[in-house]
This record gives C-alpha cells, sequence and structure tokens, in this order.
C-alpha cells in the first residue's frame, strides 16, 4: 500500500497540471459544449486505462528494449497536436458572422471522445510515465491485475477530473465569454497546441541525431 500511494499521488499531480489533455477538454467544451466536452474526457480516461492494459501486458518492457519506439511516438504526438493547433488557427480567423461559434470549431461526441483518445495515446509523455511507474513497482512483486487496478483508478480520476475541467469551460459565463472573445482564445489554443506538438517533433529530430 505505502508503495502504491506515492503512484496516484504522481498520476493525480500529472493529471490536474495543464498539458495536451487539460487544453483538449477545454477546447471541446468551450467550442462545443459540456456533452463533447465530457466526451473528451471519456475518451482520456479510455487512452489512460489503454496504456496501463499494454504496461501490464509487458510493452514497458518492449519500449526500454525499443527506444526508437518513444522517438516515433514524438513525431506522431507532435504532428497531431499541430494539426489540432492548426484546426484551431483556421477556426479563429473564419469566425462566423454575429460573433457566433464557428461551425469547424464544434465537434460531435464521437469525434470529442476519439480526440480525447488519441491525444493520449499519442502522447510520448504518457508513454513514458507508465514506464517510470512500470519501472517503480516492479520490486514490489504487484501482480498483473493489481497493476490494472492501478490503471483502472488511474483512469476514474482522469474521468473525473478531467469532466470537471468540462463542466467549469461549459459553464454559461465562460461560454459567453469564450463567444466574445472567440478569435481570441481560439488562437491560442492553437499556439498552445502548436507549440507544445512542435517541441515533441523537435525532440524527436535530436533523439534521432544522438
Amino acid at each position: 500500500m505505502l508503495d502504491i500511494a506515492p503512484v496516484f499521488l504522481g498520476i493525480f499531480l500529472a493529471q490536474v497540471s495543464p498539458g495536451p489533455n487539460m487544453m483538449a477538454v477545454s477546447s471541446a467544451s468551450l467550442g462545443s459544449g459540456r456533452a463533447p466536452g465530457i466526451a473528451t474526457a471519456a475518451g482520456i480516461a479510455t487512452g489512460v486505462f489503454l496504456w496501463a492494459t499494454l504496461f501490464a501486458s509487458g510493452v514497458g518492457a518492449l519500449l526500454d528494449a525499443f527506444p526508437q519506439a518513444i522517438t516515433a511516438m514524438r513525431f506522431i504526438g507532435g504532428g497531431y497536436l499541430i494539426y489540432l493547433g492548426l484546426k484551431a488557427v483556421r477556426a479563429a480567423l473564419t469566425r462566423s458572422p454575429g460573433g457566433r461559434v464557428a461551425a469547424s470549431v464544434r465537434t460531435g461526441g464521437r469525434a470529442a471522445y476519439l480526440r480525447g483518445l488519441l491525444v493520449v495515446l499519442t502522447n510520448p509523455k504518457a508513454a513514458l510515465m507508465w514506464v517510470a511507474i512500470s519501472m517503480y513497482l516492479a520490486s514490489s512483486g504487484l501482480s498483473v491485475l493489481g497493476f490494472l487496478a492501478i490503471g483502472l483508478g488511474a483512469s476514474a480520476s482522469a474521468m473525473v477530473i478531467y469532466g470537471t475541467y468540462a463542466l467549469l469551460f461549459s459553464t454559461g459565463i465562460v461560454m459567453r465569454a469564450y463567444a466574445r472573445f472567440f478569435r481570441a482564445i481560439e488562437g491560442s489554443f492553437g499556439l498552445v497546441f502548436g507549440a507544445i506538438g512542435a517541441k515533441l517533433v523537435v525532440d524527436g529530430v535530436k533523439e534521432l541525431r544522438a
């Protein structure tokens, strides 16, 4: 139990801190409303559990043996975040008349869920976090079921945390502020997504040259 407590603390701190996950949820909630925001959170929670399942199945050892896989993830994840950034910038530049949210920003529940899922599954930091967790627990004798239980707890935590973000960013006062400052907010989302994605790509290039 004492070995597991720091793991959950680390997972919690990682989930509440700003990053691609929070950006994806806030973007969906502001642009499309509460339901897509919750769907994005559900996609993130699913991705968290999938990572835990993969590492419980021994993927951690595979990544340790083939670090090139992490480098490939940097390019894939970075490219996907750059795509989301360009999409947000495009939406900011094609704002619909009358201050309404542009149609290109609105996201359906299924698309929002897939976006949340892909943001997690293509994030090399998520993979590295589970590498660290699996290495930390390697000497504790934790069973596969125990590891999956940790994954289930991390998934539930992600759903609560990002679901809360979705509720906050879809309140009336926040939505009205978003409609008023749509261009600035979407442009900021685009720049942040693009910056994070570009950093991942640059890091991947550095790893290839090393």
